[in-house]
């Protein structure tokens, strides 16, 4: 069994940063990848981006690349999000969750663990 645990969502202002957190306790494996998604009100759950635990690969959403960055702590069993040049578009809940690497990343049924999410909302 694994939890995963998000923190760190919260308010901010158009152009700002915030810095998400997501903490798995339990049995993680190195062959694991830690993704990224959000949804926003009234629409389809979206991929944000992933991690390997092993190696710290990182694969990010074409739209998002450049302002989005992922990466880890293999000590901590945390990873990151960290968000730059945030836009009201980017309001959404964000949850990380958990697959084996070799795993399609796009397929929510690919996912083990899901954790319970944090909001981001960006004001205007």
């Amino acid at each position: 069994q694994v939890q995963l645990k998000e923190s760190g969502g919260g308010l901010v202002q158009t152009g700002g940063s915030l810095r998400l957190s997501c903490a798995a306790s339990g049995s993680t494996f190195s062959n694991d990848a830690m993704a990224w998604f959000r949804q926003a009100p009234g629409k389809e759950r979206e991929f944000v981006g992933d991690i390997t635990w092993s190696r710290g690969s990182t694969y990010y959403a074409d739209s998002l690349k450049g302002r989005f960055t992922i990466s880890r702590d293999n000590a901590k069993n945390t990873v990151y999000l960290q968000m730059n040049n945030l836009t009201p578009e980017d309001t959404a809940v964000y949850y990380c969750a958990t697959r084996k690497y070799y795993s399609g990343r796009y397929i929510s049924g690919n996912y083990q663990y899901w954790g319970q999410g944090t909001q981001v909302t960006v004001s205007s």
